[in-house]
């Protein structure tokens, strides 16, 4: 049975102040917590899990010490999840350190001012899907360990290194680097050669670039507007760009 420490402490990662403070986070639900048992099961510190699920899933289990694994009471879950539904299997992950790495050479993701955690967690997943290994977040982006992010990222968290910096300070150390600015107003994506490198540029959700940045944008591109719509969601267009910036050639 869970001690009202244990959920006390769980319910409070939740908060970003203590996720700071703990250096941890949660994750929910059983994809999720499949691709961290594969791919970095040294970063799990705990598991609770409902008997079925644990049942099922001792196969995965084999590289977990089980002194990290609790099985609990479905209304015992219900209690430290974040979900309306809980989905079987919850974990307490420790942060991995992101790397502090130069966009030269590379193409890049740099997002202003991300709110939605939806948003910024899919286009981890839509950088994961077209090979971006790494993203620049502006400070006052959504916390990359939001548990809405998480469980949008599905497991792409683990494969894109995700940075939170002064984005001008990153543009100015790499002036030579060529910025897309993602724009309503500008040159149409699809006269654009795909780049081999460069940076990425997406503004915040309702107001774009800020104009501080928008400044350090060597070319800004529009996707072409054929109906009425008066914009594009975030990770989207995001989706969309990349899909015209990673193209083979051929």
């Amino acid at each position: 049975m869970l001690s009202k420490s244990r959920v006390k402490y769980i319910q409070s990662l939740y908060h970003k102040k203590f996720r700071d403070e703990a250096n941890k986070y949660v994750i929910e639900g059983p994809k999720v917590l499949a691709e961290f048992l594969r791919e970095t099961p040294h970063h799990i510190q705990e598991i609770y899990c409902i008997k079925t699920w644990f049942n099922n899933n001792r196969h995965l289990l084999s590289a977990i010490s089980p002194d990290i694994i609790f099985v609990i009471e479905d209304h015992e879950l219900a209690r430290i999840s974040s979900l309306s539904t809980p989905n079987q299997v919850l974990a307490v992950i420790i942060k991995n350190a992101s790397k502090e790495v130069s966009p030269a050479g590379r193409l890049s993701l740099m997002l202003d001012n991300i709110q939605d955690p939806g948003n910024l967690g899919t286009i981890i997943r839509i950088a994961d899907w077209f090979g971006i290994k790494t993203i620049f977040c502006s400070e006052d982006c959504v916390d990359m360990y939001n548990p809405k992010v998480i469980q949008s990222t599905m497991g792409s968290i683990l494969r894109v290194n995700t940075v939170y910096a002064d984005l001008e300070q990153v543009c100015r150390a790499h002036a030579e680097i060529r910025v897309y600015g993602a724009t309503l107003n500008g040159q149409s994506l699809f006269t654009v050669p795909p780049p081999v490198t460069g940076i990425l540029l997406i503004g915040n959700e309702s107001k774009g670039i800020r104009q501080q940045l928008l400044s350090f944008c060597t070319s800004r591109i529009t996707i072409p507007r054929l109906g009425n719509a008066e914009s594009l969601n975030a990770a989207v267009a995001t989706g969309i760009i990349l899909s015209h910036f990673t193209q083979q050639p051929g």
